[in-house]
């Protein structure tokens, strides 16, 4: 019997793959972005996990100086890689049904309490052998302790094949360490429901979905999978993209997603979309996640999650169409549409940046 999903492990590597099925994409037979983020964190926690089990309770092998404790052993529990962070993530190509979607993770750095990984998404043609690929994401991992979930473990260090190599990731780390802590300074903001908006609007097009958390959608500690998140935040983002254009729509990037606080077993959440710029051929939705915690010692509401999805529409030749230009009414909706617009023209002219070296080697 064939399993729908296979997984192949090398030493510092993984490979996972599966079918497309037709309730993995929308109605014009697209994977969903969300199926495929899921995809990428499913095998970034599975690496790290791996990883920050691999060597507990031993001596830190080969360490290059970036874990400074006076201790030079690891912690003996074992523990769960906990997503913190997916970086800007591209979609490069559509996904389709029936094809073999190949997802390989790598480990490319560790601080003392982090993992940074590489995760790339190959899509193949079964009947021609044909490949191509479709997405790549870089995620941030922190082990928690499967006894307390509210204590990090000591991540074991990874050798490098080249000094720079730990210096660059050791940039890396800095710079998503920053954004996530400015992210969460100006994540204050609740969508509220526009009663007749005009079409084009913010308020025509924003969405909201409220889900419960059940067990299925739970680590071992009882809180959500990053990857179940995503995909819902997708959901809604694209509901928002369809009802602005009215056409087909695919996801064609993921700003920086960031994970604020975990989300427990029983929670309510609300996964919050609204459109906060257009270009003529794309269009920026802004996403949050609202939690609701109703059991336990203490019941409030708190931003989870945030990010910033792209997504471009199509025609039924998959062909790309003009965005209806996004209406303007108040100045909060002026100043989201500038600070998008120069979201856009900064990856446009890193796109172009890109395309130039590439040119000249």
């Amino acid at each position: 019997m064939r399993l729908p999903g296979v997984r192949r492990f090398l030493e510092g590597l993984l490979f996972h793959s599966r079918i497309m099925r037709p309730d993995d994409a929308n109605i014009a037979g697209n994977v969903h972005g969300g199926t495929i983020l899921k995809m990428i964190e499913e095998a970034g926690a599975i690496i790290s996990t791996r990883h920050c089990n691999s060597q507990s309770g031993g001596p830190c092998p080969g360490s290059s100086g970036h874990h400074t404790d006076a201790s030079d052993t690891l912690d003996e529990e074992k523990c769960v890689a906990a997503l913190a962070r997916v970086e800007r993530t591209d979609f490069l190509s559509p996904m389709c049904i029936g094809e073999v979607g190949h997802v390989s993770a790598e480990i490319s750095y560790t601080s003392k309490h982090s993992v940074e990984v590489q995760v790339n998404v190959m899509a193949e043609n079964i009947l021609t052998g044909a490949k191509r690929l479709t997405n790549r994401a870089t995620l941030w991992y922190v082990p928690l302790s499967l006894t307390n979930v509210d204590k990090i473990i000591q991540v074991p260090p990874i050798q490098y094949e080249k000094p720079e190599q730990e210096d660059e990731g050791r940039k890396r780390y800095e710079n998503q360490k920053l954004e996530r802590f400015e992210t969460k300074q100006r994540n204050g903001e609740y969508i509220v429901p526009v009663v007749n908006p005009k079409e084009y609007t913010v308020g025509y097009s924003q969405s909201s979905l409220i889900h419960l958390v059940g067990p299925s959608d739970c680590t071992l500690h009882g809180y959500v999978h990053g990857g179940v998140t995503m995909k819902l935040m997708d959901e809604v983002a694209g509901i928002v993209a369809a009802r602005h254009c009215k056409t087909n729509i695919v996801t064609a990037s993921v700003d920086a997603i960031n994970f604020h606080r975990k989300i427990q077993k029983g929670c309510i959440i609300t996964v919050s979309g609204r459109m906060t710029f257009t270009s003529n051929k794309s269009m920026e939705i802004e996403v949050f996640v609202d939690a609701d915690t109703l059991v336990g010692d203490t019941q409030e509401k708190y931003r989870a999650v945030s990010a910033f999805f792209t997504y471009v529409s199509l025609s039924k030749d998959a062909k790309p169409l003009p965005v209806p230009q996004l209406v303007i009414e108040t100045e909060e909706e002026k100043k989201r549409f500038e600070e998008g617009k120069g979201r856009y023209l900064q990856t446009k002219a890193k796109r172009q940046m890109n395309t130039q070296s590439l040119t000249q080697q």
